[in-house]
């Protein structure tokens, strides 16, 4: 201690040669050898007074580390003892205190380690005394308290030390096995904690399982019985309790199940369906867009439509999404199947449709018609579709043309040419029906239809086919070049045929009603259309008046103004009769306008 070297003595020591009695730092101090007892009013009272506020302090320590150092900091208490090193056993390893700091703490340190579990003498330089006690409890060594004194302890003394040491040793079995029972109690929980949250996934696949059961034997039997869309979204709706939804690819409702069904449903924004469909179709699963999970339907790549659920609430779970996922993999398939009829059915009616345009026979047209399920037997009229948002007349748009023809109960057999699509319907279209139904299906209006007059047999269609593309070519010649004209709606123009100079009829309208236009313009007035009217009416005042919504007596005050400001005679036959070609000019071909 005071600079020298040490010379560490190994071997045993003997009682005689102030080691502890063999065996006695391991017992408790009553089993040691006794010394008599000391006066109670004596200095030996004292120190077991000490050693027993010790022995509760020790056991009061808050774990073994606390404990040791506590031994080492009042091993005085026993005699004129200085603790020179402590150790904890850990992991099978001798840990030294952090007290263990002095400049022959390796001598020390080896000296303890040789020992391998037993007491004996340690030197140290200066100390003339040193032993290395084990603390031990009943089933195992909790470490070593290294001991020196300048002198020879007496008996008293090293029974006092074998009192420390044992009291050290319980508190230290007391503290490990209050360790141990917390790290078996942690380890319990622990235990306990992984069971449940194995039962709980346990619990959840078998769910899972039944859920995924459920969905694939209901998809299954879709899939068999051929529902079809109005199917699919019922069994979507049954399984997760959320209204279900067919679209198509441009935003019609197709099929709904479940409350809540808008009436009438909203109209599609194309610009906004094209935003939704990018982002729907960069992701293999169900999208979330406002309150609906949305998941394309592309079979082959190509979306053939949308399958969602509405969602207001946000308590779609994964369960439901594994339902959406599956019913939009069998609605895929069934629309692939509808898809395959319908391009084996268009490539029949196309065939048929193409030789009744061609001039085929009457009876194998008959027969070839009632094979695929139409009866030519009827009135038809021929419809030529063209220029619809510059769309190629390819399958797919001759596809929506014939679809929108079913929408507004025209039956039909569809083809297509190189730039148009050829109807052969077995009813009048309506003036606008039509038309909206394929500005409805293609998201713009920006398309032309022309209609031939009906035909009553199947060797007249080839020329109502030329009559339908007269009215069509008389519509694109218009400044009104989008929309409906039926070629029995042409009057006089029929006459003068779809070739006729553009300028030339402009010129003739300003001609005869030029003074009438400018008048109009200039009035906002409605001269011009007030003629046209009395001529359709055949000159009838009653019939003219009630078109015009006005009184008979207006009616007959605007063709006198209408004399007066043209110039001419309405009671003259060639004014009155180039008027009212002017005005037919001017309505179909100019489109009324100016």
């Amino acid at each position: 201690m005071d600079g020298s070297r040490s010379h560490p003595v190994y071997g045993r020591c003997s009682d005689g040669e102030g080691g502890l009695p063999p065996g006695s730092a391991g017992r408790h101090p009553t089993e040691a050898r006794r010394e008599p007892r000391p006066s109670p009013t004596g200095p030996g009272a004292h120190a077991l007074h000490d050693m027993t506020e010790l022995s509760r302090a020790l056991f009061e320590a808050p774990g073994q580390g606390a404990i040791l150092r506590l031994a080492m900091h009042h091993v005085a208490v026993a005699g004129p003892y200085r603790a020179e090193a402590g150790y904890l056993q850990v992991d099978g390893d001798l840990v030294p205190s952090p007290r263990n700091d002095h400049a022959h703490a390796a001598f020390v340190d080896r000296r303890v380690r040789q020992l391998e579990g037993r007491d004996g003498p340690v030197t140290v330089p200066n100390r003339s005394w040193g032993w290395a006690l084990g603390l031990r409890g009943t089933e195992r060594l909790h470490g070593y308290l290294v001991v020196t004194s300048r002198t020879r302890p007496t008996e008293a003394q090293r029974s006092l030390l074998a009192t420390l040491v044992w009291h050290t040793a319980a508190a230290l079995s007391v503290a490990f096995a209050q360790h141990r029972q917390r790290e078996d109690a942690l380890e319990l929980r622990r235990v306990r904690k992984e069971r449940t949250h194995l039962q709980q996934q346990l619990i959840s696949v078998l769910a899972e399982l039944g859920n995924q059961q459920a969905v694939h034997a209901l998809m299954a039997d879709i899939a068999a019985a051929g529902g079809g869309e109005e199917a699919v979204t019922r069994a979507l709706h049954e399984l997760t309790g959320l209204p279900a939804l067919v679209e198509d690819r441009f935003g019609r409702l197709r099929a709904w199940s479940g409350p809540g069904r808008p009436d009438p449903y909203p109209e599609p924004d194309p610009a906004r369906r094209h935003d939704m469909l990018h982002v729907v179709a960069r992701e293999a699963g169900p999208v979330r867009i406002k309150d609906r999970m949305i998941v394309a339907v592309r079979p082959h790549g190509e979306i053939l439509g949308v399958l969602a659920l509405v969602d207001t609430l946000g308590e779609a779970d994964e369960h439901t999404v594994f339902a959406l996922r599956h019913a939009a993999a069998s609605l895929a398939l069934e629309l692939t199947h509808l898809r395959d009829l319908a391009e084996v059915e268009l490539r029949l009616h196309r065939e048929l449709v193409d030789d009744l345009l061609a001039g085929a026979d009457a009876a194998s047209a008959y027969a070839r018609s009632e094979a695929v399920g139409h009866d030519l037997h009827r009135s038809h009229y021929v419809v030529v579709v063209v220029e619809w948002s510059n769309r190629s007349a390819d399958d797919s748009f001759a596809r929506i043309v014939g679809r929108a023809a079913s929408a507004v109960g025209m039956h039909s057999l569809v083809t297509r040419r190189s730039d148009h699509v050829v109807l052969v319907a077995d009813e009048r279209p309506h003036a606008r029906a039509l038309h909206d139904a394929l500005a409805r299906e293609t998201g713009t209006r920006s398309g032309t239809i022309g209609v031939s007059a009906p035909s009553d047999s199947v060797p007249d269609i080839p020329h109502r086919y030329q009559e339908a593309r007269r009215a069509l070519e008389a519509r694109l010649s218009s400044r009104e070049r989008y929309g409906t004209t039926f070629f029995d709606e042409l009057g006089l123009y029929r006459i003068l045929g779809p070739g006729a100079d553009h300028q030339e009829l402009e010129s003739f309208v300003h001609e005869w009603l030029g003074q009438l236009i400018d008048y109009d313009s200039r009035h906002d007035a409605t001269m011009v259309e007030t003629l046209s009217r009395y001529f359709d009416c055949g000159g009838n005042y009653d019939e003219a008046a009630a078109s015009l919504a006005i009184h008979r007596s207006t009616l007959r005050y605007r063709l006198q103004r209408i004399r007066e400001i043209s110039g001419n005679d309405l009671a003259n036959v060639e004014d009155r009769l180039n008027l009212q070609v002017a005005t037919r000019v001017w309505k179909i071909v100019l489109g009324g306008s100016g």
